[in-house]
Protein backbone atom coordinates (compact mmCIF):
# COMPACT_ATOMS: atom_id res chain seq x y z
CA UNK A 1 0.00 0.00 0.00
CA UNK A 2 1.86 3.90 -0.90
CA UNK A 3 1.66 6.07 1.91
CA UNK A 4 -0.05 9.39 1.72
CA UNK A 5 3.19 11.37 0.46
CA UNK A 6 3.11 8.98 -2.02
CA UNK A 7 0.23 9.19 -3.32
CA UNK A 8 0.35 13.24 -3.15
CA UNK A 9 3.90 13.36 -4.83
CA UNK A 10 2.79 10.90 -8.13
CA UNK A 11 -0.52 12.87 -8.10
CA UNK A 12 2.38 16.41 -8.55
CA UNK A 13 4.23 14.94 -10.64
CA UNK A 14 1.67 13.50 -13.13
CA UNK A 15 0.63 17.24 -13.57
CA UNK A 16 4.12 18.50 -13.79
CA UNK A 17 5.78 16.14 -16.19
CA UNK A 18 2.81 17.43 -19.03
CA UNK A 19 5.53 20.54 -19.20
CA UNK A 20 8.59 18.80 -18.14
CA UNK A 21 10.47 18.38 -21.53
CA UNK A 22 13.73 19.78 -20.32
CA UNK A 23 13.63 17.09 -17.85
CA UNK A 24 15.50 13.92 -17.67
CA UNK A 25 14.48 10.31 -16.20
CA UNK A 26 17.48 8.56 -13.72
CA UNK A 27 20.45 10.54 -13.71
CA UNK A 28 23.17 8.95 -12.04
CA UNK A 29 25.91 10.13 -9.55
CA UNK A 30 29.20 10.90 -10.06
CA UNK A 31 31.36 9.35 -7.05
CA UNK A 32 35.23 8.65 -7.13
CA UNK A 33 34.62 6.43 -3.96
CA UNK A 34 32.49 3.71 -3.34
CA UNK A 35 29.03 4.23 -1.03
CA UNK A 36 27.52 1.35 0.88
CA UNK A 37 23.88 1.90 2.57
CA UNK A 38 24.88 3.28 6.14
CA UNK A 39 22.02 1.17 8.14
CA UNK A 40 23.67 -0.49 11.17
CA UNK A 41 23.19 -1.30 14.95
CA UNK A 42 24.86 2.01 16.23
CA UNK A 43 25.92 -0.10 19.38
CA UNK A 44 28.20 3.09 21.39
CA UNK A 45 24.91 5.25 21.70
CA UNK A 46 23.45 2.26 23.75
CA UNK A 47 20.74 1.42 21.31
CA UNK A 48 19.54 0.35 17.95
CA UNK A 49 18.80 3.00 15.38
CA UNK A 50 18.57 2.88 11.43
CA UNK A 51 21.00 5.95 10.52
CA UNK A 52 24.33 5.67 11.40
CA UNK A 53 25.18 8.91 12.82
CA UNK A 54 28.87 8.71 13.49
CA UNK A 55 31.25 11.42 11.20
CA UNK A 56 32.90 8.80 9.32
CA UNK A 57 29.73 7.28 8.44
CA UNK A 58 29.34 6.50 4.55
CA UNK A 59 26.44 8.40 2.88
CA UNK A 60 24.03 6.54 0.56
CA UNK A 61 23.79 8.82 -2.14
CA UNK A 62 22.55 5.76 -4.67
CA UNK A 63 19.07 5.09 -2.65
CA UNK A 64 18.62 8.30 -2.26
CA UNK A 65 18.94 9.01 -6.41
CA UNK A 66 16.40 6.30 -6.68
CA UNK A 67 14.28 7.58 -4.18
CA UNK A 68 14.38 10.97 -6.05
CA UNK A 69 13.12 9.24 -9.20
CA UNK A 70 10.49 6.86 -7.71
CA UNK A 71 9.03 10.15 -6.02
CA UNK A 72 8.89 12.57 -8.82
CA UNK A 73 12.00 14.41 -8.37
CA UNK A 74 12.17 15.83 -11.98
CA UNK A 75 16.19 16.38 -13.01
CA UNK A 76 17.81 18.18 -15.96
CA UNK A 77 19.55 15.42 -18.01
CA UNK A 78 22.77 17.43 -17.15
CA UNK A 79 22.06 17.17 -13.50
CA UNK A 80 24.94 15.34 -11.47
CA UNK A 81 25.72 14.84 -7.94
CA UNK A 82 29.16 14.85 -7.69
CA UNK A 83 31.86 14.65 -4.82
CA UNK A 84 34.24 16.59 -3.68
CA UNK A 85 38.10 16.47 -4.04
CA UNK A 86 38.09 15.45 0.15
CA UNK A 87 35.40 12.50 -0.33
CA UNK A 88 32.73 14.59 2.26
CA UNK A 89 31.08 17.36 0.46
CA UNK A 90 28.33 16.03 -2.28
CA UNK A 91 26.55 18.80 -4.86
CA UNK A 92 24.93 19.49 -7.90
CA UNK A 93 26.71 20.20 -11.34
CA UNK A 94 26.50 19.61 -14.41
CA UNK A 95 27.88 16.21 -16.71
CA UNK A 96 30.94 16.30 -17.47
CA UNK A 97 30.20 13.35 -20.28
CA UNK A 98 31.58 13.86 -23.65
CA UNK A 99 28.58 14.54 -25.21
CA UNK A 100 27.31 16.94 -22.81
CA UNK A 101 25.70 20.20 -23.96
CA UNK A 102 25.67 23.83 -22.56
CA UNK A 103 22.16 24.62 -20.30
CA UNK A 104 20.89 27.54 -21.65
CA UNK A 105 19.99 30.46 -19.41
CA UNK A 106 16.27 29.98 -17.71
CA UNK A 107 16.23 26.60 -17.98
CA UNK A 108 14.49 24.89 -15.23
CA UNK A 109 17.35 21.65 -13.87
CA UNK A 110 15.25 20.55 -10.99
CA UNK A 111 11.81 20.53 -9.82
CA UNK A 112 10.90 19.08 -6.09
CA UNK A 113 7.25 18.11 -5.80
CA UNK A 114 5.40 20.27 -2.33
CA UNK A 115 4.67 16.71 -0.72
CA UNK A 116 8.37 15.98 -0.54
CA UNK A 117 9.49 19.41 0.94
CA UNK A 118 9.97 19.44 4.67
CA UNK A 119 7.93 23.20 5.90
CA UNK A 120 8.27 24.48 9.29
CA UNK A 121 4.63 25.69 8.82
CA UNK A 122 3.14 22.07 7.94
CA UNK A 123 5.12 20.95 11.23
CA UNK A 124 3.34 23.52 13.15
CA UNK A 125 -0.03 22.08 11.35
CA UNK A 126 0.94 18.22 12.02
CA UNK A 127 2.36 18.40 15.79
CA UNK A 128 -0.36 19.30 18.30
CA UNK A 129 -0.46 22.59 20.35
CA UNK A 130 -1.35 20.76 23.34
CA UNK A 131 1.71 18.13 22.61
CA UNK A 132 4.00 21.13 22.25
CA UNK A 133 3.10 23.60 24.57
CA UNK A 134 5.71 22.51 27.26
CA UNK A 135 8.73 22.45 24.81
CA UNK A 136 7.58 25.56 23.40
CA UNK A 137 7.10 27.41 26.71
CA UNK A 138 11.16 26.46 27.66
CA UNK A 139 12.33 27.64 23.82
CA UNK A 140 10.64 31.14 24.68
CA UNK A 141 12.05 30.98 28.22
CA UNK A 142 16.04 30.61 26.62
CA UNK A 143 15.35 33.81 24.08
CA UNK A 144 15.04 31.60 21.41
CA UNK A 145 11.44 32.51 20.25
CA UNK A 146 13.08 33.81 17.09
CA UNK A 147 14.41 29.82 16.28
CA UNK A 148 10.90 28.71 16.62
CA UNK A 149 10.62 27.73 12.98
CA UNK A 150 13.69 25.67 13.09
CA UNK A 151 12.91 23.82 15.91
CA UNK A 152 9.43 22.95 14.16
CA UNK A 153 11.63 21.51 11.86
CA UNK A 154 14.28 19.92 13.93
CA UNK A 155 11.31 17.74 15.59
CA UNK A 156 9.69 16.88 12.46
CA UNK A 157 13.12 15.28 11.69
CA UNK A 158 13.05 13.80 14.78
CA UNK A 159 9.90 12.41 14.29
CA UNK A 160 10.77 10.71 11.05
CA UNK A 161 13.96 9.48 12.21
CA UNK A 162 11.96 7.13 14.45
CA UNK A 163 10.29 5.76 11.51
CA UNK A 164 13.10 4.45 10.12
CA UNK A 165 12.44 3.06 6.70
CA UNK A 166 9.03 3.34 7.25
CA UNK A 167 9.78 7.42 6.67
CA UNK A 168 8.91 8.01 3.46
CA UNK A 169 12.30 10.33 3.70
CA UNK A 170 14.55 8.03 4.67
CA UNK A 171 16.83 7.35 2.01
CA UNK A 172 16.99 11.45 2.01
CA UNK A 173 18.12 11.22 5.73
CA UNK A 174 20.74 8.53 4.83
CA UNK A 175 22.57 10.57 2.12
CA UNK A 176 22.85 13.52 4.12
CA UNK A 177 26.02 14.43 5.87
CA UNK A 178 27.55 13.28 9.23
CA UNK A 179 30.71 15.00 9.80
CA UNK A 180 30.24 19.14 9.45
CA UNK A 181 32.89 21.49 9.95
CA UNK A 182 30.81 24.56 11.23
CA UNK A 183 30.81 26.73 14.44
CA UNK A 184 28.40 24.37 16.21
CA UNK A 185 30.47 21.46 15.76
CA UNK A 186 33.96 22.99 16.84
CA UNK A 187 35.20 22.21 20.19
CA UNK A 188 35.83 24.90 22.96
CA UNK A 189 39.44 25.30 22.01
CA UNK A 190 38.37 25.70 18.28
CA UNK A 191 36.90 28.80 19.29
CA UNK A 192 39.70 30.14 21.06
CA UNK A 193 41.40 29.92 18.00
CA UNK A 194 39.07 32.44 16.49
CA UNK A 195 39.50 36.09 16.02
CA UNK A 196 36.99 38.49 18.00
CA UNK A 197 34.09 38.79 16.15
CA UNK A 198 34.70 35.27 14.53
CA UNK A 199 34.35 33.69 17.97
CA UNK A 200 31.26 35.69 18.96
CA UNK A 201 29.66 34.48 15.80
CA UNK A 202 30.73 30.72 16.88
CA UNK A 203 29.94 31.29 20.14
CA UNK A 204 26.39 32.06 19.55
CA UNK A 205 26.02 28.93 17.25
CA UNK A 206 27.15 26.69 19.72
CA UNK A 207 24.70 27.99 22.58
CA UNK A 208 21.81 28.19 19.64
CA UNK A 209 22.33 24.44 19.16
CA UNK A 210 22.36 23.94 23.07
CA UNK A 211 19.13 26.05 23.73
CA UNK A 212 17.20 23.84 21.21
CA UNK A 213 18.91 20.38 21.69
CA UNK A 214 18.41 19.75 25.33
CA UNK A 215 16.08 20.31 27.78
CA UNK A 216 12.83 21.34 25.28
CA UNK A 217 13.05 18.58 23.36
CA UNK A 218 12.94 16.06 26.46
CA UNK A 219 9.19 17.65 27.57
CA UNK A 220 7.72 16.15 23.74
CA UNK A 221 5.72 13.38 24.57
CA UNK A 222 5.30 11.60 21.38
CA UNK A 223 9.61 11.01 20.85
CA UNK A 224 10.56 8.30 22.67
CA UNK A 225 12.83 8.54 25.44
CA UNK A 226 15.99 7.18 22.70
CA UNK A 227 15.66 10.05 20.82
CA UNK A 228 14.93 12.60 23.70
CA UNK A 229 18.32 11.65 25.84
CA UNK A 230 20.33 11.09 22.26
CA UNK A 231 22.01 14.40 22.33
CA UNK A 232 24.62 13.49 19.66
CA UNK A 233 21.02 12.37 17.51
CA UNK A 234 19.29 15.98 18.18
CA UNK A 235 22.35 17.66 17.69
CA UNK A 236 23.07 16.21 14.34
CA UNK A 237 19.32 16.89 12.98
CA UNK A 238 20.10 20.58 14.47
CA UNK A 239 23.00 20.76 12.15
CA UNK A 240 20.70 19.69 9.26
CA UNK A 241 18.26 22.31 9.79
CA UNK A 242 20.87 25.41 10.28
CA UNK A 243 22.33 24.29 7.27
CA UNK A 244 20.15 22.85 4.58
CA UNK A 245 16.84 24.84 6.04
CA UNK A 246 15.64 28.43 3.36
CA UNK A 247 12.97 30.61 3.74
CA UNK A 248 11.03 31.04 1.06
CA UNK A 249 8.97 34.23 -0.04
CA UNK A 250 5.79 33.55 1.82
CA UNK A 251 7.94 33.53 5.36
CA UNK A 252 8.06 29.65 5.45
CA UNK A 253 11.05 27.33 6.17
CA UNK A 254 11.86 24.73 3.81
CA UNK A 255 13.95 21.83 3.57
CA UNK A 256 13.96 20.77 -0.49
CA UNK A 257 15.62 17.47 -0.79
CA UNK A 258 17.79 17.25 -3.78
CA UNK A 259 17.23 21.53 -3.79
CA UNK A 260 19.52 21.09 -0.61
CA UNK A 261 22.83 19.75 -2.90
CA UNK A 262 23.49 23.17 -4.36
CA UNK A 263 26.12 24.86 -2.70
CA UNK A 264 27.06 28.49 -2.25
CA UNK A 265 28.50 30.48 -4.57
CA UNK A 266 29.76 33.98 -3.46
CA UNK A 267 29.25 35.96 -7.09
CA UNK A 268 27.24 34.80 -10.03
CA UNK A 269 24.75 31.86 -9.01
CA UNK A 270 23.98 29.70 -11.67
CA UNK A 271 20.82 28.88 -10.17
CA UNK A 272 17.57 31.12 -8.87
CA UNK A 273 14.96 28.61 -6.48
CA UNK A 274 11.17 29.82 -7.08
CA UNK A 275 7.72 28.30 -6.45
CA UNK A 276 5.25 27.82 -8.16
CA UNK A 277 1.38 28.14 -6.98
CA UNK A 278 0.80 24.73 -5.63
CA UNK A 279 4.63 25.10 -3.59
CA UNK A 280 6.20 22.56 -6.12
CA UNK A 281 10.08 23.98 -6.13
CA UNK A 282 11.85 24.79 -9.44
CA UNK A 283 15.52 25.49 -9.69
CA UNK A 284 16.35 27.45 -12.94
CA UNK A 285 19.87 28.66 -14.56
CA UNK A 286 20.60 31.91 -14.96
CA UNK A 287 22.93 31.93 -17.63
CA UNK A 288 24.03 29.87 -20.20
CA UNK A 289 25.71 27.00 -18.26
CA UNK A 290 28.57 24.72 -19.56
CA UNK A 291 29.54 21.10 -19.11
CA UNK A 292 30.86 20.15 -15.95
CA UNK A 293 30.35 23.43 -13.49
CA UNK A 294 29.00 23.22 -10.21
CA UNK A 295 25.39 24.22 -9.61
CA UNK A 296 25.07 27.26 -6.75
CA UNK A 297 22.69 29.43 -5.31
CA UNK A 298 23.35 31.90 -2.86
CA UNK A 299 23.03 31.08 0.85
CA UNK A 300 23.38 35.50 2.00
CA UNK A 301 25.73 38.48 2.02
CA UNK A 302 29.13 37.76 -0.18
CA UNK A 303 30.61 40.33 2.27
CA UNK A 304 30.41 38.16 5.35
CA UNK A 305 32.36 35.23 4.92
CA UNK A 306 32.53 35.51 9.07
CA UNK A 307 28.73 34.25 9.37
CA UNK A 308 28.69 31.54 5.81
CA UNK A 309 31.52 30.06 8.16
CA UNK A 310 29.96 30.05 11.63
CA UNK A 311 26.90 28.71 10.04
CA UNK A 312 27.96 26.38 7.08
CA UNK A 313 31.36 25.63 7.73
CA UNK A 314 33.03 26.54 4.50
CA UNK A 315 35.10 29.32 3.91
CA UNK A 316 34.25 31.45 1.00
CA UNK A 317 37.48 32.71 -0.45
CA UNK A 318 36.30 33.95 -3.49
CA UNK A 319 34.26 36.84 -1.52
CA UNK A 320 35.21 40.34 -3.41
CA UNK A 321 35.27 41.94 0.33
CA UNK A 322 35.27 41.48 4.21
CA UNK A 323 34.09 43.12 7.02
CA UNK A 324 36.89 45.19 8.42
CA UNK A 325 36.35 44.46 11.56
CA UNK A 326 36.43 47.67 13.21
CA UNK A 327 34.07 47.59 16.43
CA UNK A 328 34.39 50.98 18.32
CA UNK A 329 33.43 50.46 21.88
CA UNK A 330 30.15 52.20 21.54
CA UNK A 331 28.21 52.87 18.17
CA UNK A 332 25.97 55.43 18.10
CA UNK A 333 22.97 56.72 15.53
CA UNK A 334 25.44 59.15 13.78
CA UNK A 335 28.10 56.39 13.22
CA UNK A 336 25.35 54.48 11.74
CA UNK A 337 24.23 56.99 10.06
CA UNK A 338 26.91 56.98 8.10
CA UNK A 339 27.40 54.13 7.26
CA UNK A 340 28.71 52.25 10.34
CA UNK A 341 27.27 48.45 9.81
CA UNK A 342 29.13 44.76 8.78
CA UNK A 343 27.74 45.04 4.89
CA UNK A 344 29.28 48.46 4.36
CA UNK A 345 32.65 48.82 6.39
CA UNK A 346 34.62 46.32 3.79
CA UNK A 347 38.17 45.56 3.20
CA UNK A 348 38.39 44.55 -0.55
CA UNK A 349 40.30 42.22 -1.93
CA UNK A 350 42.08 44.38 -4.22
CA UNK A 351 43.28 46.19 -1.11
CA UNK A 352 41.21 49.06 -1.55
CA UNK A 353 38.75 50.50 1.88
CA UNK A 354 35.09 51.63 1.46
CA UNK A 355 34.00 55.19 1.71
CA UNK A 356 32.00 54.33 4.95
CA UNK A 357 35.36 52.86 6.73
CA UNK A 358 37.02 56.36 6.08
CA UNK A 359 33.60 58.28 7.40
CA UNK A 360 34.11 56.26 10.78
CA UNK A 361 37.71 56.34 11.36
CA UNK A 362 36.70 60.66 11.08
CA UNK A 363 33.90 60.48 13.27
CA UNK A 364 36.09 58.57 15.89
CA UNK A 365 38.68 61.14 15.81
CA UNK A 366 36.55 64.41 15.24
CA UNK A 367 34.86 63.11 18.05
CA UNK A 368 37.90 63.32 20.69
CA UNK A 369 39.07 66.70 19.41
CA UNK A 370 37.26 68.98 16.73
CA UNK A 371 33.28 68.98 17.74
CA UNK A 372 33.03 71.49 15.51
CA UNK A 373 34.23 69.57 12.66
CA UNK A 374 32.35 66.88 13.64
CA UNK A 375 29.28 68.65 13.31
CA UNK A 376 30.36 70.41 9.75
CA UNK A 377 31.04 66.24 8.74
CA UNK A 378 27.00 65.08 9.79
CA UNK A 379 25.87 68.15 8.44
CA UNK A 380 27.65 67.55 4.95
CA UNK A 381 26.83 63.67 4.74
CA UNK A 382 23.35 64.80 5.30
CA UNK A 383 23.26 67.34 2.33
CA UNK A 384 25.61 65.58 0.32
CA UNK A 385 28.00 68.16 -0.02
CA UNK A 386 30.60 65.87 -1.15
CA UNK A 387 33.20 69.12 -1.32
CA UNK A 388 33.32 69.53 2.18
CA UNK A 389 33.09 66.02 3.20
CA UNK A 390 36.28 65.50 1.03
CA UNK A 391 37.87 68.47 2.63
CA UNK A 392 37.66 67.25 5.68
CA UNK A 393 38.83 64.16 5.08
CA UNK A 394 41.76 65.35 3.47
CA UNK A 395 42.54 67.98 6.08
CA UNK A 396 42.64 65.31 8.62
CA UNK A 397 44.06 61.71 6.57
CA UNK A 398 47.15 62.05 8.74
CA UNK A 399 44.92 61.36 11.45
CA UNK A 400 42.57 58.94 10.04
CA UNK A 401 44.98 56.86 7.81
CA UNK A 402 46.97 56.50 11.84
CA UNK A 403 44.45 54.88 13.03
CA UNK A 404 43.37 52.53 10.11
CA UNK A 405 47.48 51.40 10.21
CA UNK A 406 46.61 50.98 14.30
CA UNK A 407 44.11 48.61 13.49
CA UNK A 408 45.49 46.70 10.87
CA UNK A 409 48.22 46.04 12.74
CA UNK A 410 46.18 45.57 15.95
CA UNK A 411 44.33 42.66 14.00
CA UNK A 412 47.14 41.29 12.55
CA UNK A 413 49.11 40.54 15.39
CA UNK A 414 45.83 39.15 17.03
CA UNK A 415 45.57 36.77 14.04
CA UNK A 416 49.00 35.87 14.65
CA UNK A 417 48.77 35.32 18.45
CA UNK A 418 45.93 33.25 17.82
CA UNK A 419 47.69 30.91 15.48
CA UNK A 420 50.65 30.23 17.57
CA UNK A 421 48.03 28.51 19.70
CA UNK A 422 47.42 25.71 17.25
CA UNK A 423 51.04 24.65 18.01
CA UNK A 424 50.98 21.13 19.00
CA UNK A 425 47.75 20.64 19.20
CA UNK A 426 46.08 17.69 17.77
CA UNK A 427 44.40 17.66 14.48
CA UNK A 428 42.30 14.35 15.56
CA UNK A 429 41.24 15.83 18.82
CA UNK A 430 40.50 18.99 17.20
CA UNK A 431 39.49 18.22 13.48
CA UNK A 432 38.03 21.73 12.09
CA UNK A 433 41.87 23.45 13.54
CA UNK A 434 42.87 23.30 9.83
CA UNK A 435 40.03 25.48 8.25
CA UNK A 436 40.32 27.49 10.92
CA UNK A 437 43.71 28.35 10.42
CA UNK A 438 42.83 28.94 6.63
CA UNK A 439 40.14 31.34 7.77
CA UNK A 440 42.45 33.07 9.94
CA UNK A 441 45.29 33.18 6.88
CA UNK A 442 42.70 34.47 4.66
CA UNK A 443 41.34 37.45 6.92
CA UNK A 444 45.12 38.24 7.78
CA UNK A 445 46.21 38.27 3.52
CA UNK A 446 43.06 40.63 3.28
CA UNK A 447 44.43 43.45 6.16
CA UNK A 448 47.98 42.72 4.41
CA UNK A 449 46.54 43.93 1.33
CA UNK A 450 45.02 47.06 2.73
CA UNK A 451 47.99 47.90 4.24
CA UNK A 452 50.74 47.54 0.66
CA UNK A 453 47.65 49.70 -1.06
CA UNK A 454 47.68 52.41 1.64
CA UNK A 455 51.48 52.03 3.32
CA UNK A 456 53.41 50.79 0.87
CA UNK A 457 54.78 47.73 3.37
Amino acid sequence: MKSNTMIRVLVIFAHMTANASAFTTRPTTQQPFLQTTAIQSAVDRGYDTPIDISEVAPRDTSSFEEWSYNYGIQRHASHRLTYAQDGWDIYAATSSDDDATIIPGGTPVLCVPEALILSSNKAMVEFPKECMRAAEKIVYSVNADSEIRYYYLMVKILVELEKGEGSAWFPWLNSLPRYYTNAASMTPFCCLCLPSLMRKLAVKERGNMSRLSVSSIKLIPFLNDDTKYDTDLVNWVYQIVYTRAVESPDGDLKIVPMGDMFNHAGEYPEIEPSYDEEGNYYAYTTYDIPPNTPLRISYGDPTNPSFLFARYGFLDDTTPATFCKLIPPHINKEMEELGYCQKRMLFYKTGDVSDEVWDVLLYQHLSSTKIGDKRMLMTSHREGDYETKQMLHEKYYGETSGLLLEHIEGFIAQLDKLSGKVEGRSVEEHPRLPLILKHNQFVRDTFMTVRNRYFGY
